[in-house]
């Protein structure tokens, strides 16, 4: 299974420009693709149902070909879920670190 480096996803204080607004996660989120770091700045509101751990501290995304298998057998902080059409998410706990996986569907 492929597993390469996608982006670093920094929580934020900082309202920043081409943030989206993802409405179940109260949160509010740049693209990495805009950015020459490859960094997500990540903006919670108050309230916001998403673990405290990918609220306060930096987390590392790998792309990988299956979600599911790439977290297999790893401490499960966040599970799957489609963060936007064609986008799959989750989030384990590595060393007491969030580790993102996320695959991206090809058309």
């Amino acid at each position: 299974m492929k597993k390469e480096f996608h982006h670093i996803g920094i929580p934020s204080t900082l309202e920043r420009s081409g943030e989206t607004y993802m409405e179940g996660a109260r949160l509010y989120v740049t693209d990495p693709m805009h950015s020459d770091q490859k960094i997500e700045w990540l903006r919670f509101e108050d309230g916001s149902p998403m673990p405290d751990l990918i609220q306060n501290e930096a987390h590392v995304a790998f792309l990988v070909d299956n979600v599911e298998e790439a977290m297999e057998g790893k401490p499960c902080l966040l599970d799957p879920f489609d963060s936007a059409p064609g986008v799959r998410v989750g989030f384990v706990i590595e060393d007491g670190q969030p580790v993102e996986f996320l695959s991206i569907a090809t058309v």
